[in-house]
Protein backbone atom coordinates (compact mmCIF):
# COMPACT_ATOMS: atom_id res chain seq x y z
CA UNK A 1 0.00 0.00 0.00
CA UNK A 2 1.25 3.63 -0.50
CA UNK A 3 2.99 4.80 2.50
CA UNK A 4 0.70 7.63 2.70
CA UNK A 5 -2.18 5.78 3.50
CA UNK A 6 -0.07 3.72 5.97
CA UNK A 7 -1.36 4.66 9.66
CA UNK A 8 0.57 1.84 11.90
CA UNK A 9 3.82 0.32 10.71
CA UNK A 10 5.12 -2.11 12.79
CA UNK A 11 9.04 -3.94 11.68
CA UNK A 12 11.12 -6.08 13.30
CA UNK A 13 9.45 -5.42 17.13
CA UNK A 14 11.11 -7.59 19.47
CA UNK A 15 10.46 -7.23 23.11
CA UNK A 16 11.54 -9.07 25.98
CA UNK A 17 10.08 -8.80 29.90
CA UNK A 18 12.66 -7.38 32.69
CA UNK A 19 12.49 -11.01 34.19
CA UNK A 20 13.85 -12.21 31.14
CA UNK A 21 10.69 -13.34 29.35
CA UNK A 22 11.00 -13.05 25.87
CA UNK A 23 7.20 -12.33 24.74
CA UNK A 24 7.74 -10.79 21.23
CA UNK A 25 10.36 -11.91 18.75
CA UNK A 26 10.20 -9.67 15.35
CA UNK A 27 7.00 -8.47 14.44
CA UNK A 28 5.74 -6.75 11.03
CA UNK A 29 2.36 -5.32 11.00
CA UNK A 30 1.18 -2.51 8.68
CA UNK A 31 -2.30 -1.44 8.89
CA UNK A 32 -4.14 1.22 6.47
CA UNK A 33 -6.32 4.05 6.64
CA UNK A 34 -9.56 2.43 7.37
CA UNK A 35 -8.73 -0.36 7.78
CA UNK A 36 -10.37 -3.06 10.79
CA UNK A 37 -8.01 -5.48 11.78
CA UNK A 38 -8.66 -8.20 14.12
CA UNK A 39 -6.09 -9.14 16.34
CA UNK A 40 -6.10 -13.49 17.15
CA UNK A 41 -4.03 -15.40 18.86
CA UNK A 42 -4.02 -17.77 22.18
CA UNK A 43 -3.70 -16.62 25.51
CA UNK A 44 0.04 -15.35 26.02
CA UNK A 45 0.60 -14.96 22.38
CA UNK A 46 2.26 -11.64 23.12
CA UNK A 47 -0.95 -9.50 21.93
CA UNK A 48 -1.19 -7.48 24.88
CA UNK A 49 2.35 -7.13 24.86
CA UNK A 50 2.63 -5.53 21.19
CA UNK A 51 -0.11 -3.41 21.46
CA UNK A 52 1.14 -1.67 24.76
CA UNK A 53 3.87 -0.78 22.20
CA UNK A 54 1.34 0.89 19.50
CA UNK A 55 1.37 4.21 21.77
CA UNK A 56 4.27 3.61 23.89
CA UNK A 57 3.18 2.45 26.82
CA UNK A 58 6.12 0.05 26.34
CA UNK A 59 9.37 0.56 24.42
CA UNK A 60 10.45 -1.77 21.76
CA UNK A 61 13.81 -4.03 22.60
CA UNK A 62 14.20 -3.76 19.09
CA UNK A 63 12.80 -2.97 16.18
CA UNK A 64 10.30 0.33 15.48
CA UNK A 65 6.81 1.14 15.50
CA UNK A 66 5.57 3.90 13.31
CA UNK A 67 1.92 5.72 13.85
CA UNK A 68 1.06 8.23 10.78
CA UNK A 69 4.86 8.41 9.91
CA UNK A 70 6.05 9.42 13.24
CA UNK A 71 8.40 6.88 15.41
CA UNK A 72 6.99 6.07 18.76
CA UNK A 73 9.33 7.82 21.01
CA UNK A 74 9.57 9.74 23.61
CA UNK A 75 9.46 13.11 21.91
CA UNK A 76 6.46 12.56 19.97
CA UNK A 77 4.20 10.50 22.91
CA UNK A 78 1.48 13.04 23.40
CA UNK A 79 0.52 13.16 19.74
CA UNK A 80 1.19 9.45 19.32
CA UNK A 81 -1.57 8.72 22.74
CA UNK A 82 -3.56 11.19 20.77
CA UNK A 83 -3.31 9.75 17.45
CA UNK A 84 -3.99 5.95 18.80
CA UNK A 85 -6.66 5.72 21.58
CA UNK A 86 -6.57 2.15 23.44
CA UNK A 87 -10.18 0.88 24.61
CA UNK A 88 -9.28 -1.25 27.57
CA UNK A 89 -11.15 -4.43 28.57
CA UNK A 90 -12.71 -3.28 31.08
CA UNK A 91 -14.21 0.05 31.82
CA UNK A 92 -14.29 1.19 35.02
CA UNK A 93 -9.97 1.32 34.18
CA UNK A 94 -10.77 4.24 32.05
CA UNK A 95 -13.83 5.74 33.90
CA UNK A 96 -12.88 7.57 36.81
CA UNK A 97 -14.16 11.52 37.12
CA UNK A 98 -17.66 12.13 39.07
CA UNK A 99 -19.85 12.52 35.70
CA UNK A 100 -20.17 10.90 32.13
CA UNK A 101 -19.21 14.34 30.59
CA UNK A 102 -16.29 14.72 32.69
CA UNK A 103 -14.86 11.92 31.67
CA UNK A 104 -15.03 12.74 28.25
CA UNK A 105 -13.71 15.77 28.24
CA UNK A 106 -10.36 14.77 30.53
CA UNK A 107 -8.05 13.61 27.43
CA UNK A 108 -9.29 16.93 25.50
CA UNK A 109 -8.83 19.86 28.00
CA UNK A 110 -4.96 17.52 28.57
CA UNK A 111 -4.77 18.78 25.37
CA UNK A 112 -5.65 22.50 25.89
CA UNK A 113 -9.55 22.63 24.76
CA UNK A 114 -11.73 24.75 26.57
CA UNK A 115 -15.38 26.07 26.53
CA UNK A 116 -17.03 25.87 23.82
CA UNK A 117 -14.53 23.76 21.86
CA UNK A 118 -14.49 21.19 24.49
CA UNK A 119 -18.35 21.11 24.93
CA UNK A 120 -18.76 20.52 21.19
CA UNK A 121 -15.87 17.33 20.96
CA UNK A 122 -17.36 16.07 23.99
CA UNK A 123 -20.96 16.12 22.44
CA UNK A 124 -19.55 14.94 19.04
CA UNK A 125 -18.00 11.60 21.29
CA UNK A 126 -20.95 10.99 23.22
CA UNK A 127 -23.55 10.92 19.62
CA UNK A 128 -21.20 8.78 17.95
CA UNK A 129 -21.76 6.08 20.59
CA UNK A 130 -25.42 6.87 21.76
CA UNK A 131 -25.05 7.91 24.93
CA UNK A 132 -25.64 11.73 24.82
CA UNK A 133 -28.70 11.50 27.28
CA UNK A 134 -26.19 10.05 30.12
CA UNK A 135 -23.58 12.94 30.21
CA UNK A 136 -24.60 14.06 33.70
CA UNK A 137 -24.75 10.48 35.58
CA UNK A 138 -22.08 9.02 37.24
CA UNK A 139 -20.11 6.66 35.41
CA UNK A 140 -20.98 4.00 37.95
CA UNK A 141 -24.48 4.29 38.13
CA UNK A 142 -24.66 2.81 34.05
CA UNK A 143 -25.06 -0.38 32.96
CA UNK A 144 -21.41 -2.65 32.13
CA UNK A 145 -22.75 -2.59 28.13
CA UNK A 146 -23.42 1.63 28.53
CA UNK A 147 -20.23 1.86 30.41
CA UNK A 148 -18.06 0.22 27.57
CA UNK A 149 -19.71 2.87 25.31
CA UNK A 150 -18.50 5.99 27.52
CA UNK A 151 -15.05 4.19 27.99
CA UNK A 152 -15.31 4.35 23.70
CA UNK A 153 -16.32 7.65 23.79
CA UNK A 154 -13.43 8.81 25.52
CA UNK A 155 -11.03 7.45 23.42
CA UNK A 156 -13.23 9.26 20.52
CA UNK A 157 -12.94 12.66 21.88
CA UNK A 158 -9.09 12.58 21.41
CA UNK A 159 -10.25 11.87 17.50
CA UNK A 160 -7.60 8.97 16.87
CA UNK A 161 -6.29 7.88 13.93
CA UNK A 162 -6.45 4.41 15.13
CA UNK A 163 -8.70 2.60 17.22
CA UNK A 164 -7.32 -0.61 19.87
CA UNK A 165 -10.17 -2.54 21.47
CA UNK A 166 -9.65 -4.72 23.47
CA UNK A 167 -11.64 -7.77 23.96
CA UNK A 168 -14.56 -5.24 23.19
CA UNK A 169 -17.54 -8.46 23.41
CA UNK A 170 -16.38 -9.43 26.64
CA UNK A 171 -19.12 -9.35 29.45
CA UNK A 172 -21.89 -8.16 27.03
CA UNK A 173 -25.83 -9.06 27.33
CA UNK A 174 -27.06 -10.20 23.33
CA UNK A 175 -28.37 -6.37 23.15
CA UNK A 176 -25.44 -4.87 24.39
CA UNK A 177 -23.25 -6.62 22.11
CA UNK A 178 -25.42 -5.96 19.28
CA UNK A 179 -25.13 -2.25 19.79
CA UNK A 180 -21.90 -1.80 19.95
CA UNK A 181 -21.01 -3.61 16.63
CA UNK A 182 -23.33 -1.15 15.17
CA UNK A 183 -21.92 1.33 16.90
CA UNK A 184 -18.19 0.28 16.03
CA UNK A 185 -19.29 -0.21 12.55
CA UNK A 186 -20.27 3.14 11.66
CA UNK A 187 -17.08 4.71 12.95
CA UNK A 188 -14.65 6.18 10.34
CA UNK A 189 -11.49 5.14 12.24
CA UNK A 190 -8.68 2.38 11.44
CA UNK A 191 -9.60 0.06 14.07
CA UNK A 192 -7.60 -3.12 15.48
CA UNK A 193 -9.70 -5.09 17.60
CA UNK A 194 -8.30 -7.71 20.08
CA UNK A 195 -10.41 -10.65 20.77
CA UNK A 196 -10.99 -14.40 21.07
CA UNK A 197 -14.56 -13.65 19.83
CA UNK A 198 -14.20 -14.71 16.41
CA UNK A 199 -17.98 -14.27 14.96
CA UNK A 200 -17.45 -10.88 16.40
CA UNK A 201 -14.28 -10.80 14.68
CA UNK A 202 -15.85 -11.78 11.40
CA UNK A 203 -18.69 -9.34 11.89
CA UNK A 204 -16.85 -6.29 12.57
CA UNK A 205 -13.36 -6.65 10.45
CA UNK A 206 -12.35 -8.07 7.03
CA UNK A 207 -8.98 -9.14 7.52
CA UNK A 208 -7.36 -10.95 10.63
CA UNK A 209 -4.05 -11.61 11.59
CA UNK A 210 -2.88 -14.46 14.14
CA UNK A 211 -0.40 -13.73 16.47
CA UNK A 212 1.08 -16.80 18.16
CA UNK A 213 4.11 -17.45 19.67
CA UNK A 214 5.04 -13.83 19.50
CA UNK A 215 5.14 -14.12 15.63
CA UNK A 216 2.53 -13.77 13.03
CA UNK A 217 1.32 -16.70 11.73
CA UNK A 218 -0.80 -15.73 9.28
CA UNK A 219 -2.37 -12.67 7.51
CA UNK A 220 -5.16 -12.63 5.30
CA UNK A 221 -8.50 -11.75 4.80
CA UNK A 222 -10.62 -12.66 7.80
CA UNK A 223 -13.21 -15.41 5.52
CA UNK A 224 -10.22 -17.18 4.77
CA UNK A 225 -8.17 -17.09 8.11
CA UNK A 226 -11.64 -18.20 10.20
CA UNK A 227 -12.69 -20.66 7.33
CA UNK A 228 -9.53 -22.51 8.18
CA UNK A 229 -10.30 -24.73 10.72
CA UNK A 230 -6.37 -26.48 10.66
CA UNK A 231 -4.86 -23.07 10.61
CA UNK A 232 -7.18 -22.09 13.92
CA UNK A 233 -7.10 -25.51 15.86
CA UNK A 234 -2.95 -25.17 15.42
CA UNK A 235 -2.74 -21.72 17.25
CA UNK A 236 -5.55 -22.54 19.36
CA UNK A 237 -8.93 -20.84 18.29
CA UNK A 238 -12.11 -22.39 17.57
CA UNK A 239 -15.04 -20.99 16.03
CA UNK A 240 -18.49 -21.64 17.93
CA UNK A 241 -20.07 -25.27 16.84
CA UNK A 242 -22.69 -24.94 13.98
CA UNK A 243 -21.24 -21.37 13.08
CA UNK A 244 -20.42 -21.49 9.29
CA UNK A 245 -17.93 -18.85 7.97
CA UNK A 246 -19.68 -17.26 4.39
CA UNK A 247 -18.06 -16.71 1.60
CA UNK A 248 -16.04 -12.91 1.64
CA UNK A 249 -18.75 -11.45 -1.62
CA UNK A 250 -21.90 -12.65 0.79
CA UNK A 251 -20.67 -11.19 4.20
CA UNK A 252 -21.22 -7.32 4.58
CA UNK A 253 -19.67 -5.08 6.85
CA UNK A 254 -21.93 -5.20 10.26
CA UNK A 255 -23.41 -8.11 9.33
CA UNK A 256 -22.71 -11.72 10.89
CA UNK A 257 -22.53 -15.09 9.85
CA UNK A 258 -24.88 -18.35 9.68
CA UNK A 259 -25.55 -20.15 12.13
CA UNK A 260 -26.60 -23.86 10.58
CA UNK A 261 -28.71 -25.84 13.69
CA UNK A 262 -27.99 -29.10 14.02
CA UNK A 263 -24.18 -28.97 12.80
Amino acid sequence: MPASEVVLDVRGLAYAYPDGRQVLYGVDLRLGRGERVALLGPNGAGKTTLVLHLNGILTAGAGTVHVAGLPVADEHLAEIRRRVGLVFQDPDDQLFMPTVRDDVAFGPANLGLRGQELADRVEEALAAVGMGDVADRPPHHLSFGQRRRVAVATVLAMRPDILVLDEPSSNLDPASRRELAEILSGLDVTVLMVTHDLPYALQLCERAVILSEGVIAADRPIDQVLGDSALLAAHRLEMPVGFAVPPAPVRERGGAGVWKHGG
